[in-house]
C-alpha cells in the first residue's frame, strides 16, 4: 500500500540539514555510477500548459522515481511517485512544491560548501521569492555568513524577505537598492529570478567569488550575461547534458563554440573529490544549477522514510493485487 505525502506532511519531516545530506550523498552516487539520471522533458500542447517530467534512480538506497509537474498560467504542480528499484513497488506519492525548494536550495548549499572559499562571510542575493529562501537557508548551513545584502523588484517583498530571513538565520539581512549593489564585493552571489535577461553582470564581480545561479532553465533565458560566465575559472553544472539542453546562461554565452563545453564540470566529480572546486584564493567559481530528478528522489526517499517512522501520510490501497 502506498504513502501520500501531503504539502503538510513534507513541511513536518523536512529540514535543511536532512535535504544537504541528501543531496550531497546523491552526487557521490551519481559519480560512482551507483545512480543513473535522465534529463528534464517538456510537453507543451496547444492548450498552454507544460508537463515537465524527468527521472532517476539509485541503487544504494534501493528507490528511483521521476519529478512530475505542469506549469500554466494558474501556477505549478508538483509530484514525486517513489518506486522500490527491486520491485517496481510504489512505496509513495509525494507534493513536492517545498521539497522541490528544499532539494534546490540544498544543491546550491553542497555546491556552496566545495567551490566557494572557506572564509566567505558576506554573500549577496538577486531574487526575494521562495526559491532565495531556501538557496539562502542552506547556503549559511555550510559557511558562517556575517551578512547578506538581498534585492528584489519589488521593494515591499524585498524589505518582507530581509525581515523573515534575519530573523529565521540569525544574521543580518539587509536590503540593497540595486542587484549591483547587491553583488558587488559580496563572497558568495546568488542569482534566483525569473528573469529572461540577466540580472548579474560579470563586471561587478570579486575576485574570489562563488556564483550559484538557479533561476534560469530554458535556453532563452538567462540570469547571467556573458562576461559573469566567462570571467569564472572554474564552471560547474549538475549535469552536463541537461545543460547543454536548457541552459540558457551558458548556451547564450558560449554561442554555438562547441570546446567551450569542454571545460565545463560536473559538481558530482567535484564532491567526490576527483575535481578541484578551487585551487587558488581569488579564482571565481559558479555553479549553474538547472535541478536533476535524482535530488528528488534522494529527498522524496528519507521524506519517506521519516514518514513511515512517525507514522504520517494517508495509505492509498494502489495495485494491491500485484505481489
Amino acid at each position: 500500500m502506498a504513502l501520500l505525502l501531503s504539502e503538510s506532511d513534507v513541511r513536518s519531516l523536512l529540514t535543511m540539514p536532512v535535504a544537504l545530506d541528501a543531496v550531497e550523498k546523491s552526487f557521490l552516487r551519481l559519480d560512482d555510477g551507483t545512480a543513473i539520471l535522465q534529463p528534464r522533458q517538456r510537453l507543451h500542447p496547444p492548450d498552454g500548459a507544460y508537463l515537465h517530467y524527468m527521472a532517476a534512480a539509485d541503487s544504494v538506497s534501493g528507490y528511483m522515481g521521476m519529478k512530475l509537474y505542469t506549469s500554466s498560467r494558474g501556477g505549478l504542480r508538483f509530484v514525486v511517485p517513489l518506486f522500490r528499484t527491486s520491485t517496481g513497488e510504489l512505496v509513495a506519492l509525494v507534493e513536492a512544491d517545498f521539497l522541490g525548494q528544499m532539494r534546490t536550495g540544498a544543491a546550491s548549499g553542497i555546491a556552496t560548501k566545495h567551490m566557494a572559499r572557506a572564509d566567505a562571510r558576506t554573500a549577496g542575493i538577486v531574487g526575494t521569492g521562495l526559491q532565495a529562501r531556501t538557496q539562502l537557508e542552506a547556503v549559511t548551513a555550510v559557511c558562517s555568513l556575517e551578512r547578506v545584502r538581498a534585492f528584489g523588484r519589488n521593494p515591499e517583498r524585498r524589505t518582507q524577505f530581509c525581515w523573515d530571513m534575519s530573523q529565521k538565520l540569525g544574521l543580518p539581512v539587509e536590503p540593497a537598492p540595486s542587484a549591483e549593489e547587491a553583488v558587488c564585493g559580496s563572497d558568495i552571489v546568488i542569482a534566483a529570478t525569473n528573469a529572461s535577461s540577466p540580472v548579474v553582470l560579470g563586471k561587478w564581480l570579486t575576485p574570489g567569488v562563488h556564483i550559484n545561479a538557479i533561476g534560469a532553465n530554458f535556453p532563452q533565458k538567462r540570469e547571467l550575461d556573458d562576461e559573469a560566465v566567462t570571467r569564472p575559472d572554474i564552471i560547474a553544472v549538475d549535469s552536463v547534458e541537461q545543460s547543454r539542453q536548457e541552459a540558457g546562461d551558458l548556451i547564450q554565452a558560449f554561442a554555438g563554440d562547441e570546446k567551450r563545453w569542454s571545460a565545463v564540470h560536473e559538481l558530482a566529480g567535484i564532491v567526490a573529490g576527483r575535481i578541484s572546486g578551487r585551487s587558488s584564493r581569488d579564482q571565481i567559481t559558479l555553479f549553474k544549477s538547472n535541478g536533476i530528478a535524482i535530488w528528488d528522489v534522494a529527498v522524496a526517499a528519507r521524506v519517506f522514510e521519516l514518514a513511515r517512522e512517525r507514522q504520517l501520510g494517508t495509505r492509498i490501497p494502489l495495485w494491491e493485487h500485484c505481489g
